[in-house]
């Protein structure tokens, strides 16, 4: 099994000014890492042209997963699905909308309020998940086990 790039980008203006800590990048990337992908600590950037700007800078990099936690809400700073779509070259909606259904049945009704988006750029999957720490549990357990098939199919592997 090759081993295959990922990055974690957060997205929150608090964490960036550090007036907290992040907490949920730990979590993606030891889910990841778990999994046999070469991942280094979270990039944690204010929401909105930052985030773009680090979803550009891993994909140049090699990336071929990018893995967004937060600003997917509905305040006015949360911008990540906004930037990311602008970067898209064409959107997988299947995955957030797992995602979203995933939260909805385990009792959490708000999971439907996150605007997330997945997609690819390039030989990139790029996935938007909740800025929340359950959100992103939740989202990893949909995502983790189809994360390895997606990024072989973006580059034309067999099924």
């Amino acid at each position: 099994m090759d081993t295959l790039k990922a990055t974690v980008i957060i997205a929150s203006n608090r964490a960036a000014a550090g007036v907290y800590a992040d907490e949920t990048g730990p979590l993606i990337v030891a889910a990841l890492a778990a999994e046999g992908w070469a991942v280094s600590d979270p990039v944690v950037v204010p929401d909105g042209v930052p985030v773009a700007a680090a979803i550009t800078a891993a994909v140049a990099a090699g990336a071929r997963l990018v893995l967004t936690s937060g600003g997917t809400g509905l305040t006015p700073t949360d911008q990540t699905p906004e930037v990311t779509r602008s970067l898209l070259e064409r959107e997988v909606p299947g995955i957030a909308e797992a995602i979203r259904a995933y939260g909805v049945a385990k009792g959490v009704p708000t999971a439907a309020l996150s605007r997330g988006l997945a997609g690819t750029i390039g030989q990139a999957l790029v996935i938007n998940l909740p800025g929340s720490r359950g959100g992103v549990k939740d989202g990893l357990a949909v995502v983790v086990p189809l994360l390895r098939h997606a990024v072989e199919q973006i580059v034309g592997s067999d099924h």
